[in-house]
């Protein structure tokens, strides 16, 4: 059974269809939220960052949010595919043993014990990441405001359920509730213009990359805040993707002066055609923008944002020949709460069986037909 799809934007397709994919053709990289749902993309980042773009030498922006924010730092590390290996192990095995009478472990130990997977996993080597001489790291975290400041049992629920009501209504308004704030290689623009939502940029350092890496994937009430992380504006940062679910950035203005204006948009279709592509590996076709849009159907539309993004994911058919049907995910923990050894077994089966769709990648690669690619 075939595994993979490939979509692709309007300015991409175009490009696609007069050169192919070439590794120098890409920008930028793009690892979503999504927890236990990225484990299916290990053998697609071990092909990517350990074969294919090495054959490149252009500098690369490198955006992630939670589990997409680990992917991407690993990717920066000297023996890339080593890294991603070990990630893939690590995120495997990840056990939050139930105290008698528990239903579901406590965000305090929750945050703990992933922490000092974090801080083991990659040690001294945060001057490693910022140092890559190609790599440029952009860690996307969600800063609270005003009742979300700091993590508190009364207001942290009352902030969460404004923002969901005042997404509901307009995605940029939540922005009074809780702000995107990115961690970026230091002197790195951002890859997208960030015009659409209210964004703070900060360098991340020696200092703020384990605090910043943690606060990317800290879920709330799943995990606690990480608060007050050094060189970033005092406050309680949670989980990438509750701004950037899926990192629906408008990386097709980015770096175009004058982008937004009408003139811009008058730009011939060749002009486009000449610029960076962005690669995203992805467990799905739509890039749903924050997670409270999740039930937003109206929001899982591809916009302009995407208009330049080449976008790699596993064909739903395939996917239900997973165990139990579908993709790991967070409700595994639940199912499995148990029974380590049997959500090991079925994450492990997930994982491996993903290699088809590396495979899949490299032959298209080789032998690129554009019946294959599909629009957004």
């Amino acid at each position: 059974m075939r595994a993979l799809r490939v979509y692709a934007g309007p300015r991409a397709m175009r490009r696609m269809a007069r050169n192919g994919l070439q590794p120098a053709d890409i920008g930028t990289v793009a690892g979503a939220a999504g927890g236990p749902k990225g484990l299916i993309l290990g053998p697609l980042d071990r092909y990517l960052f350990g074969h294919w773009l090495p054959g490149s030498t252009q500098a690369l922006d490198l955006v992630g949010a939670s589990i997409g924010a680990w992917r991407m730092a690993s990717a920066c590390l000297q023996n890339n595919v080593a890294a991603f290996e070990r990630l893939e192990h690590d995120y495997i095995h990840q056990d939050y043993a139930l105290a008698p009478g528990e239903k579901r472990p406590t965000a305090d130990r929750v945050s703990e014990l992933f922490g000092a997977s974090l801080r083991s996993f990659y040690g001294p080597r945060a001057a490693e990441v910022l140092a890559h001489p190609r790599y440029r790291l952009h860690v996307v975290t969600s800063r609270g405001r005003h009742l979300l400041h700091r993590e508190h049992g009364l207001r942290t629920p009352l902030g969460y359920l404004g923002a969901f009501l005042t997404n509901s209504v307009h995605r940029k308004a939540m922005g009074a509730w809780l702000e995107r704030v990115v961690f970026s290689t230091p002197g790195a623009a951002l890859p997208f213009d960030s015009s659409d939502y209210r964004t703070r940029q900060v360098p991340l350092s020696q200092d703020n990359f384990h605090p910043a890496l943690q606060a990317s994937c800290s879920i709330p009430f799943m995990l606690r805040a990480v608060h007050d992380i050094p060189g970033a504006p005092a406050g309680a940062y949670w989980d990438g993707g509750i701004t950037d679910y899926h990192l629906h950035l408008n990386y097709a203005a980015a770096g175009r002066p004058g982008a937004g204006d009408s003139a811009n948009m008058a730009e011939s279709p060749d002009d486009k055609a000449s610029e960076a592509l962005v690669l995203y590996p992805h467990f799905q076709r739509a890039v749903v923008p924050g997670w409270l849009d999740k039930g937003l159907r109206w929001r899982h539309k591809p916009t302009h944002f995407l208009d330049n993004l080449v976008l790699l994911a596993p064909d739903p058919q395939w996917v239900q020949s997973l165990p139990n049907g579908k993709l790991p995910d967070r409700n595994d923990f639940l199912h499995y709460r148990h029974d380590l050894a049997g959500r090991v077994k079925a994450w492990r089966t997930a994982a491996s069986a993903s290699v088809q769709l590396a495979d899949e990648f490299a032959h298209w690669l080789q032998v690129p037909d554009m019946r294959d690619v599909l629009p957004l």
